[in-house]
């Protein structure tokens, strides 16, 4: 990819910024699309003045990399920013896709930012790219996200992104390791839910390993290794050299933190397998919870 061009839409999330770095790192140009003025010729604003963004920004790329979204760990989540989550996402995606299509077949691949959350909860089941979408909140908010994306599709390559919670101080590990520290992690709900996981490194590898194999439709970004919420919390605290004794019950979370977000994300019981990536060669730094929890606290 040395000497290539990939335009990122989201570069200031975690994963946008480590994805940026690593481009740069191995010569790639990157150019960023940002919510305010641009700072130099490797930035291009947008969707600050209600203008559709200019397909000149695109033009030339190999790839453009769509990461926009409100962050689905702030909770609760209510009506107000359920709307946000859903807003956040189509608008960014839906105004590249504009752009994509005015340029015809020259257009630059599309890899769409999506979730495993498409797949909701399925216990007992092992969830490859060709298995249904579910029926929580963030499976349908998914599955209306990638719609969107896929509009693309008669111009250029679509790739849908079906990311983990990305096991990182700055990901889902952040209030587990408050929690944890204080003496306060132990099972969430059940505890023996699957939770799918990816480390940040693996997050971005694989990003790059969809542009440079030229690969679409829905890839699963988790790790090869499935993993219960109760193997990440006890992985952490053994770490951290913490206990991992207290529950937290789900009707108590659904109280407080609301039925969407807790049945979308912490109760969820959803055993995803990276079919798309092992298929194609794709070789993880991080198979198990433990490496890739010693990693982020590193």
């Amino acid at each position: 990819m040395v000497g290539s061009r990939v335009v990122v839409a989201g570069a200031s999330g975690l994963i946008g910024r480590a994805l940026v770095r690593s481009l740069q790192l191995d010569g790639v140009e990157v150019v960023r699309l940002v919510r305010r003025p641009s700072r130099g010729s490797d930035e291009v604003e947008w969707l600050t003045r209600g203008t559709p963004l200019d397909p000149q920004a695109l033009e030339g790329a190999k790839a453009v990399v769509v990461l926009n979204g409100a962050s689905v760990g702030r909770m609760p989540w209510t009506p107000k920013y359920r709307d946000a989550l859903r807003q956040s996402r189509l608008q960014a995606v839906g105004a590249v896709v504009d752009a994509l299509r005015s340029l015809g077949t020259d257009a630059p691949a599309l890899l769409s930012g999506s979730a495993v959350g498409y797949y909701g909860s399925a216990p007992g089941r092992l969830l490859t790219e060709s298995a249904p979408a579910g029926d929580t909140f963030l499976a349908r908010l998914c599955v209306e996200w990638e719609a969107e994306a896929m509009r693309a599709a008669e111009s250029t390559r679509v790739a849908l992104l079906r990311t983990s919670p990305v096991l990182h101080r700055e990901g889902v590990l952040k209030p587990l390791i408050t929690l944890t520290r204080l003496g306060l992690g132990g099972p969430i709900g059940r505890g023996t839910q699957y939770w799918p996981w990816i480390s940040l490194r693996d997050e971005v590898n694989a990003i790059r390993h969809v542009i440079e194999r030229e690969i679409e439709g829905p890839v699963n970004l988790a790790a090869p290794t499935a993993a219960t919420a109760n193997d990440i919390g006890r992985a952490l605290a053994r770490r951290m050299h913490r206990p991992f004794l207290v529950p937290a019950p789900a009707w108590a979370m659904r109280l407080v933190l609301g039925r969407d977000a807790v049945d979308s994300l912490l109760t969820s019981d959803a055993r995803v397998e990276p079919g798309v990536l092992t298929g194609s060669g794709f070789r993880f730094a991080h198979h198990t919870v433990e490496e890739a929890v010693a990693s982020a606290l590193a």
